[in-house]
């Protein structure tokens, strides 16, 4: 990275050696999901319901001008844009720059920030953001330089955390200080205003905004065509960002609730050694681990908590519908992405009962899918003992206490089991909880989240149906 880049300057107050930040997680992008990218975030700006600050980085003028008519009408719903980019012919003579609610920031050509691709989106309930530098002539190795321009590569991250947006402002306010000054002191008052009237990111807009991503990326595929193997390259870089798009939404959904912002990957590390002590296949086992950490998505837009069984109506009925319907709206997003519609239908049916007295469609038995019994069964028990990892260090009265909440959360799961959980399943668990009690380690980690395509490799690319068997016929029991 450059030394005094905007992506040098936070990459450095996350280091770990440096705060107990959360390190950030980088990956690199080609051009062509990266203009997929900033479309979507852009053109969701004009369904705030508040006016945003925009500042964005475009490296030269001509690509601001690209863009120009775009950003004409995002001025017409931003507080504020500025945009920063090297000068060319005609960068400030295009309509879009006399906005009055348009700055722009010609860079100096020495200026690292000229190298950088910035876009920065903060209002008090819609947050959003891409970071990245191109890579040097040096980095692209013996190849060198790409001849096709959508084929260049970034290196950075985007994400939807506000903090991290507000945080990323605050350095590029400072720096467009040694600029405009008049300017900076105005960006810091706006900022500052929009901070102090931030809320809790409503859950339907991120669905919304997930699923124009999502959208545009897909777009972008289309639109690749099947010229060239590169393609394959960039095709999956697209891919890789809309699973991206929906573990970032899950992460903020985490961040939401700080006290439990572990629990997808612990239900992700129990399911999928559930589903190992089962013996399924290496991509069930996969599909079940991503199931685990985008769980909390399911009951998005209402639902009162994810474990909680629907009603049934005046005549005790259960609403009748197939296993592709969509039954909990939050999910609804996931069955944009053709490999995460069975994902969508796991969740919707972790809340179902053995017995048939759960919801959402009053499932029983071996009705249920297999892999939303394993969820559910994970979900409950991590809630059940709050970390299934034990106390670190020394301390025997810790240790005791984890290893009693973990014999408690058993036994309970155990006295419903036949009529809230599968009770083969409960006997895999009980064995689990053994292992754990004895000192078997669980891989609990957080996923880097611009490397998480590994997630989809084993899965079709339309997801087969769920399987409807019993656990005697998944592993010869």
């Amino acid at each position: 990275m450059l030394d005094g880049s905007i992506l040098q300057k936070l990459s450095a107050a996350h280091h770990p050696s440096q705060s107990s930040q959360r390190p950030l997680s980088l990956g690199v992008y080609y051009k062509n999901t990266l203009v997929a990218l900033c479309h979507a975030l852009e053109d969701y700006t004009l369904a705030c319901d508040s006016q945003p600050l925009i500042i964005t980085a475009f490296q030269r003028g001509k690509w601001y001008l690209q863009e120009a008519d775009r950003y004409r009408e995002m001025a017409n719903a931003a507080q504020q844009i500025v945009i920063l980019a090297s000068g060319d012919t005609g960068f400030g003579e295009h309509p879009t720059s006399q906005c009055d609610n348009v700055a722009l920031v010609e860079l100096t050509p020495e200026d690292p920030v000229a190298q950088e691709w910035h876009l920065m989106i903060l209002a008090p309930t819609y947050s959003a953001m891409v970071l990245c530098q191109e890579l040097s002539e040096a980095d692209y190795g013996r190849d060198g330089l790409p001849q096709d321009d959508l084929q260049r590569k970034f290196y950075g991250f985007w994400t939807f955390e506000a903090d991290l947006v507000k945080e990323v402002m605050h350095l590029a306010i400072d720096h467009i200080g040694s600029y405009d000054l008049p300017l900076q002191i105005r960006l810091r008052q706006q900022l500052n205003q929009i901070d102090s009237a931030r809320s809790q990111v409503p859950p339907q807009l991120l669905e919304e905004v997930v699923s124009k991503v999502v959208t545009y990326l897909q777009e972008g595929q289309k639109n690749l065509g099947r010229v060239s193997s590169q393609n394959d390259f960039l095709d999956h870089n697209l891919l890789s960002n809309e699973l991206q798009a929906f573990l970032r939404m899950a992460q903020i959904i985490d961040l939401m609730s700080p006290e439990h912002e572990k629990a997808p990957v612990e239900v992700a590390a129990l399911a999928e050694m559930i589903g190992q002590l089962l013996d399924l296949p290496a991509w069930q086992l996969k599909r079940l681990h991503l199931t685990g950490l985008l769980h909390r998505l399911g009951p998005l837009q209402g639902a009162e908590s994810i474990l909680e069984p629907s009603k049934p109506d005046a005549q005790g009925a259960y609403p009748a519908c197939p296993l592709s319907c969509a039954l909990l709206p939050g999910a609804q997003a996931l069955r944009t992405m053709p490999r995460l519609r069975a994902v969508a239908q796991i969740m919707t049916h972790q809340t179902e009962w053995w017995n048939g007295m759960g919801g959402p469609a009053g499932l029983a038995a071996d009705d249920i899918p297999l892999e939303s019994r394993i969820l559910g069964l994970a979900a409950y028990f991590q809630g059940l003992i709050g970390s299934v990892e034990p106390p670190y260090g020394h301390d025997v009265t810790l240790k005791e206490k984890w290893l009693a909440r973990l014999e408690s959360a058993l036994a309970t799961c155990q006295q419903e089991s036949g009529d809230r959980w599968d009770p083969k399943l409960v006997e895999v668990l009980t064995l689990l909880v053994s292992g754990l009690s004895q000192g078997m380690g669980l891989v609990v980690q957080a996923p880097k989240l611009t490397n998480g395509l590994w997630l989809l490799d084993a899965l079709p690319t339309e997801d087969q149906p769920l399987p409807l068997q019993s656990i005697g016929a998944t592993h010869g029991a």
